[in-house]
């Protein structure tokens, strides 16, 4: 009961008090202690409890017909009831059952909404990221406390230990470790130093940082976070939908059903009015819908619930829906596969240049060094002034600052590479096009990844291997994804063909498509639907850039990352991985479909029950007890079943 709102603590108490009141007046009644009492004081002790567990059911049933609703599940127990304490009246002055109606409906009306709110606490959650107030350094130096919507791109902020960090952003100054667990569900606190990116919503561990704001407020991580989670319960399942559009034509059908059930067989069948009645009455309670119009949703709710718990953002049930039918995923390479940071894999001096460095080399160089290393130094000098990943690779592996002294005339060749004078001879690194472009004898590569080729007063040096490292836990997430019912993985890349096909092996991908712009990987994937187009099977594509924006909304369900991808391709996509962990993946398949299954067993089940007890009904068969049970003891059952889904491991 701790985590109880106000109401449901106020109707558990009242479901206490009435049910001991219940059971007290029906041990009085069988013990025949109530049968010499006037009737309209056993109508009394009965009415009292009955009026203290049903006065908000009658309250919303007479609000709903001032309002034209009238058609819904309060109404139906409001005229349930009420026949029942006529048939009372009239017959044996029996009202246990009236009482007991309304008594087990708000039971499981209680039940219901313990459910929801434990799946919205685990929704909530997110909510909890939301920043109070930033603190703004102003131009005098002192610090200010301030709404986060007052702070601009550009301002200082001083995010102090303990307190949530307000706005997206670069640290200045300080050193610390931030708790990302609201946003990822990943326990493990990210270490934030000088010069890296810090997002909203992660909570500052025990150092002080001073940060750079990038973003305004309504552009940065938390606030659209918090925008789709606000948005996620609007966007609804067909099944959802189909349940809403069932409700609305069933609830009239089953009350003119019981009208016709208890007139029409006293005036032609020579039925007793009050068997007539008492049975229209079971058949109104059974016929409430509750069970289907509580559990469905809470099935969905729970399943985004789950989600969220390994920090995982669902923008809503018709998604959840999608993903349960995914059986193909379609995966962006650079970011999503690979880690989209260049190493330096090989060194591969020529035979020639093996032969002769320690020559070529600087007098006193060579002695000290091998041929990789001469070779790998002489493309550190010529990529000096470069500012591309490539570049940024070659000058990592080296790891010494180049003397520029020695260099001079640098010269970019766009699509081609660098041109330059290194120690007053002219020194090319690029690909294959500018060796041909510039008549240098060289041997085309076949290794995988990217190809720098290098050639110094002529002489063809060697080529280095760049290539993509692979992320942590991406072939143990294909290979879960096979397991979890994903029968086709395929990668997309604008990279060289050798490349891509050397990452997918290394990770177990079924199927390559590289050397794609970003408008033919759309045209690829619309190429793979038109394959399932028929089928009921769903295709999903994992993305992270901002050129991946258009295939996810061309896709069934567009997965994005949300921790490191793009803005654009998490407004796009329909679910979001708040830690880039594609591990994931697989795990919210299986909540998916676990959703499905449990939401698709609640319809059957309420709607089996319902019917059987329904006929039987109508035949007298069964008492109003049974109503009960096939109102409310569905109701339960269906709800303790959606539960399952937000406690799925």
């Amino acid at each position: 009961m701790k985590n109880w709102t106000r109401k449901q603590k106020q109707t558990f108490a009242r479901v206490i008090v009435v049910l001991i009141c219940f059971f007290v007046l029906l041990a009085l009644e069988k013990a025949g202690v109530l049968e010499p009492l006037p009737e309209g004081v056993v109508f009394g002790l009965y009415v009292v409890p009955y009026l203290i567990i049903g006065y908000d059911v009658l309250l919303k049933a007479f609000r709903n017909i001032a309002h034209g609703q009238v058609f819904d599940e309060h109404f139906l127990m409001m005229i349930a009831t009420f026949a029942a304490f006529g048939i009372g009246l009239m017959g044996d002055g029996s009202y246990e059952e009236a009482l007991a109606v309304m008594l087990f409906y708000q039971i499981g009306e209680l039940f219901q909404s313990i459910a929801v709110g434990k799946s919205r606490r685990s929704i909530a959650a997110m909510m909890e990221i939301a920043p109070e107030s930033a603190n703004r350094v102003k131009e005098d130096g002192s610090v200010e406390e301030v709404d986060p919507d007052e702070v601009h791109a550009g301002d200082i902020i001083v995010i102090r230990p303990g307190e949530k960090v307000p706005l997206d952003g670069t640290v200045l100054e300080g050193e610390s470790f931030l708790d990302t667990a609201a946003l990822t569900g990943e326990s493990v606190p990210r270490h934030a130093g000088e010069g890296d990116a810090v997002i909203s919503g992660c909570v500052n561990g025990s150092s002080t940082l001073r940060v750079k704001v990038t973003k305004e407020y309504e552009d940065s991580t938390v606030a659209k976070i918090l925008d789709l989670v606000e948005n996620a319960s609007s966007k609804k399942a067909r099944l959802e939908n189909f349940i809403t559009r069932f409700a609305r034509v069933y609830t009239p059908a089953v009350t003119i059903g019981a009208v016709v059930l208890a007139v029409f067989p006293p005036l032609f069948l020579h039925w007793e009015w009050i068997i007539a009645i008492r049975r229209a009455c079971n058949f109104l309670i059974v016929s409430c819908p509750c069970a289907l119009v509580i559990s469905v949703p809470l099935g969905f709710f729970g399943g985004i619930g789950a989600a969220s718990k390994l920090g995982v953002l669902v923008k809503g049930s018709n998604y959840l829906e999608a993903a349960a039918g995914m059986t193909t995923i379609v995966m962006d390479k650079t970011g999503t596969l690979t880690k989209g940071e260049f190493r330096v894999q090989k060194v591969l001096p020529s035979e020639s240049f093996a032969r002769n460095f320690q020559s070529l080399m600087p007098s006193g160089e060579g002695k000290s060094l091998t041929a990789e290393d001469a070779l790998l130094e002489t493309a550190a000098y010529g990529e000096a002034y470069s500012t591309h990943p490539i570049a940024k690779s070659i000058e990592d592996a080296y790891g010494r600052q180049p003397d520029l002294a020695r260099l001079s005339d640098v010269k970019e060749a766009a699509g081609h590479g660098i041109d330059l004078c290194l120690d007053g001879k002219r020194l090319l690194l690029g690909n294959e096009k500018l060796m041909r472009q510039e008549d240098i004898a060289f041997t085309p590569s076949g290794e995988a990844g990217t190809i720098v080729y290098a050639a110094w007063g002529g002489q063809y040096l060697g080529c280095i291997v760049i290539a993509d490292t692979v992320k942590e836990g991406a072939r143990e997430a294909i290979a879960q994804m096979k397991r979890s019912g994903i029968d086709r993985t395929v990668m997309l890349t604008g990279d060289r063909k050798a490349a891509a096909e050397a990452v997918a092996a290394e990770l177990g991908v079924d199927e390559v498509h590289a050397d794609l712009l970003p408008a033919d990987k759309v045209a690829q994937v619309e190429s793979l639907m038109e394959q399932l187009r028929g089928t009921g099977r769903k295709l999903g594509f994992v993305g992270d850039g901002i050129n991946d924006a258009p295939v996810l909304m061309r896709s069934d369900v567009g997965i994005a990352m949300g921790s490191l991808g793009s803005d654009a391709a998490i407004e796009a996509a329909d679910i979001v991985l708040m830690d880039d962990d594609i591990r994931k993946i697989p795990a919210i398949v299986r909540i998916a479909r676990r959703t499905m299954r449990v939401v698709r067993s609640n319809v059957a089940f309420a709607i089996g029950v319902k019917l059987l007890i329904l006929v039987l009904s109508v035949f007298g068969l069964v008492g109003m007890w049974a109503a009960v049970f096939g109102d409310v003891g569905v109701a339960i059952l269906c709800i303790l079943n959606s539960m399952r889904v937000l406690n799925a491991r």
